[in-house]
């Protein structure tokens, strides 16, 4: 599933051909992805100015001038495919309808935006921008791990004396959001600690140490999902506990 970096990839590729445009033409081409769109979805998108594009966790947030805003969850295999629009040196033409293409949106510029999704584990939903913090996917996420409210003092007092396994606790969106397996994994194995020990009995020396480890981490994965794998003395390699490479594409 992507993770922070590559959904901030994903959001950087679109923006550029969303901004400022006008959805002239929404098309919702089934009622559901792994949750039901919201009614009438099709027609409330058609016409409506893009103002911006946000990232919350592992979420695209795209505000709407209709005081709305869209939620974009890509899910295991969803793909945001833009056509008609020149992106850097790279230019597709329209191509035809496709099978899991299952919401475009048609730019007034002339590009077109296509979520397409083969395992129907994405999602799409549409909340009031006033109230967006109150939207059920988002109420109960943790800090972003890049933002000021996660830091080493905040890290040490949420995994305080919890039992969960620490890999689970970092994967846990409620503690810190927008990771996933791939740069937990990475982070546990730079900083050299088994990932099925419990959080709560992890000195908050080391528990304060994975604050910069996780960041630096993230930004590594700034190039579209790829990460260097951490260069570590071979005697503190586990076979079956990390990935000896690590890529998010």
């Amino acid at each position: 599933m992507p993770e922070l970096p590559e959904v901030e990839t994903v959001k950087a590729g679109i923006a550029p051909v969303m901004t400022g445009q006008v959805i002239a033409l929404a098309e919702v081409n089934r009622p559901d992805l792994r949750w039901p769109f919201p009614e009438n979805m099709a027609d409330r998108l058609t016409g409506r100015r893009v103002l911006g594009l946000r990232r919350r966790s592992k979420y695209i947030l795209v505000d709407l001038d209709s005081a709305a805003t869209l939620l974009i969850h890509l899910g295991m295999s969803g793909r945001m495919l833009v056509s008609g629009a020149a992106q850097g040196a790279f230019y597709h033409p329209h191509p035809a309808p496709a099978k899991h293409d299952h919401v475009v949106l048609h730019m007034d510029g002339g590009a077109r935006i296509t979520f397409n999704d083969p395992r129907r584990f994405g999602a799409m939903d549409l909340m009031p921008t006033a109230t967006q913090e109150d939207h059920w996917l988002i109420r109960d996420l943790g800090p972003e791990p890049l933002g000021n409210g996660f830091d080493e003092t905040y890290l040490v007092a949420r995994l305080k004396g919890r039992n969960t396994p620490i890999k689970s606790a970092l994967l846990d969106q409620r503690i810190v959001a927008g990771l996933g397996n791939i740069y937990v994994c990475e982070v546990l194995f730079r900083a050299g600690i088994d990932p099925r020990r419990k959080a709560g009995q992890i000195a908050a020396r080391r528990v304060a140490s994975l604050v910069p480890l996780i960041r630096d981490v993230l930004h590594r994965g700034d190039r579209g999902g790829w990460i260097e794998p951490a260069r570590l003395p071979a005697k503190r390699w586990r076979v079956g506990l990390f990935p000896a490479r690590v890529s998010g594409l």
